[in-house]
């Protein structure tokens, strides 16, 4: 596996080594030992998968307790995936990345806690997995306003569908945040 930093150096783009041949192709997703090599020492203990169509918009979404840590990846399709530094002792809080996750290119990204997660469809559909290292508490799970202007995020779609929750976003300025 390869591991690059992004401009926010904590959330990783994860490369694995594919082997393929004209009966397909095989890769590890996940390889314990690689990725603490590299800095991701995580224990993940909840898998999701979500199917979503073009356009669609989930997110921006985080815990703000039993934060959560995501390896996430699309296995069909392709996604505009953001994740945005929550962080107030960090150099980059406030900042986001931004980058394409698809079947073809085969990317994953690491997602550590205390960063707001999501992602915009760009295919006809898109099969979206994620690892997480902590399990769903509904009670603490907040959402950021997808297309507030102080996160000057460059969604793909002008008007994407969302989600009422996700629409009633909480705006950065006012947002519950992690130290």
């Amino acid at each position: 596996m390869q591991v690059t930093p992004t401009e926010i150096p904590d959330v990783l783009v994860v490369e694995p080594r594919v082997f393929g041949d004209h009966r397909g192709f095989f890769y590890e997703s996940w390889n314990r030992q690689a990725l603490a090599r590299a800095g991701v020492d995580a224990e993940f203990v909840q898998d999701n998968h979500s199917r979503s169509t073009r356009g669609v918009l989930r997110g921006l979404h985080y815990q703000i307790d039993h934060a959560q840590g995501k390896l996430v990846r699309v296995v069909a399709g392709e996604v505009f995936d953001v994740a945005v530094d929550l962080r107030r002792s960090s150099p980059t809080f406030g900042r986001h990345v931004a980058l394409t996750l698809s079947e073809d290119n085969r990317r994953m990204l690491w997602v550590p806690p205390g960063f707001a997660h999501g992602f915009c469809v760009t295919s006809a559909t898109a099969d979206f997995l994620y690892k997480t290292t902590d399990y769903w508490h509904p009670e603490h799970e907040r959402t950021l306003l997808w297309n507030d202007p102080a996160l000057a995020i460059a969604w793909p779609v002008a008007a994407p569908v969302i989600a009422p929750k996700d629409a009633a976003g909480t705006p950065f300025a006012r947002a519950e945040t992690y130290a």
